[in-house]
């Protein structure tokens, strides 16, 4: 009977190659989801090895899992760059974010406290202040904060999980429909969910939302 071989803890190489990784996955996720980089922006991996201070292999592995999320598009070359969406594919992504974030607006409502409502409105001034600044980051950023701070209350994680793919996706495009509206104020339909909030109006609520995250997609479409 063989004696059984006790298994060897990760060695340290590895662990840091995951770490690399994980560096590297997430802050360019961060930046592709809140618009940082436009349309069609082309990366290299030894541009991004050396933004985030890393070899090759944990660039390519990051640069690997945003393509499968569809967050970069990788030809057949191997150019590696920001998705650049057809007009199709932004209302098919608007279709999706309709029918995700309604639901989890939905799923929310029963659970919106006094302290969320006024979360939600803190949040809104931050935007005011990006819009007021014209920045057109922190307004993505903070726009998508006001979102998800609404749909966490949902408990619904897979279904919150989709939704940010499809946020990941539209990041870029996010960005040029910014520079496409010249925003000078608050979404109006922010003011309407709050409101719907307040006033439990689920049907209010449905339509707030589906408003505010399909208007502009449509405009940038159109």
């Amino acid at each position: 009977m063989q004696t059984p071989v006790p298994l060897s803890p990760a060695s340290p190489r590895s662990e840091n190659t995951s770490s690399a990784h994980d560096k590297v996955y997430r802050g360019l996720r961060i930046r592709i989801m809140h618009g940082e980089l436009p349309p069609a922006h082309a990366l290299t991996l030894r541009g991004i090895g050396r933004e985030f201070d890393v070899s090759m292999t944990p660039a390519r592995e990051a640069v690997q899992r945003l393509v499968a999320e569809g967050a970069l598009f990788m030809s057949s070359s191997g150019r590696v760059a920001t998705p650049e969406l057809s007009n199709e594919r932004i209302e098919e992504l608007a279709a999706l974010r309709a029918l995700l974030e309604v639901e989890l607006a939905s799923r929310a409502l029963p659970r919106a406290h006094m302290a969320l409502i006024e979360r939600l409105q803190t949040i809104n001034g931050t935007i005011a202040e990006a819009v007021a600044h014209k920045d057109a980051v922190a307004y993505i950023r903070t726009n998508l904060e006001f979102h998800r701070t609404l749909y966490l209350r949902a408990q619904a994680p897979a279904m919150l999980a989709m939704c940010e793919t499809v946020w990941l996706q539209l990041g870029p495009t996010m960005r040029a429909l910014y520079g496409r509206l010249q925003r000078t104020e608050l979404p109006h339909f922010h003011r309407a969910i709050v409101a719907a909030l307040h006033a439990g109006d689920e049907p209010g609520l449905r339509l707030a939302v589906r408003s505010d995250v399909t208007q502009g997609l449509k405009l940038l479409a159109g």
